[in-house]
């Protein structure tokens, strides 16, 4: 079983930073594959970008150059560092994790997830 526990996240204004962490425990964290998605009102929970534990990164089309993911094995810590966040960044985010060996675009391929943290990008 893994845990997830997300931080990091605030109101911003157009053009703004901020940092997503994503805290996992349980025996596997440090070797499963682990993703950001984002959910906003009304609409479907998206990819956003992954990781695998070998941390190769993937990144959804439209937040590409502009938000990065990265790994720190040592602390099964997950960051998604957000630049240059637009009104449309607006979500909740949400940190998963998966069994297997390689990040998937498809929540349904998610096996853990945290509680989320709520984004919201001021214009």
């Amino acid at each position: 079983q893994v845990q997830l526990v997300e931080s990091g996240g605030g109101l911003v204004r157009t053009g703004g930073s901020l940092t997503l962490s994503c805290v996992g425990s349980g025996r596997t964290a440090s070797m499963a594959p682990m993703a950001w998605f984002r959910q906003a009102p009304g609409k479907e929970r998206e990819f956003v970008a992954g990781v695998s534990w070998r941390l190769t990164p993937t990144y959804a089309d439209s937040i590409k150059d502009r938000f990065t993911i990265s790994r720190d094995s040592a602390k099964n810590t997950v960051y998604l560092q957000m630049n240059s966040l637009i009104p449309e960044d607006t979500a909740v985010y949400y940190c998963g994790g998966r069994r297997g060996t390689t990040v998937s675009v498809s929540p349904s391929d998610y096996d853990y997830w945290g509680q989320g943290t709520q984004v919201t990008v001021s214009s």
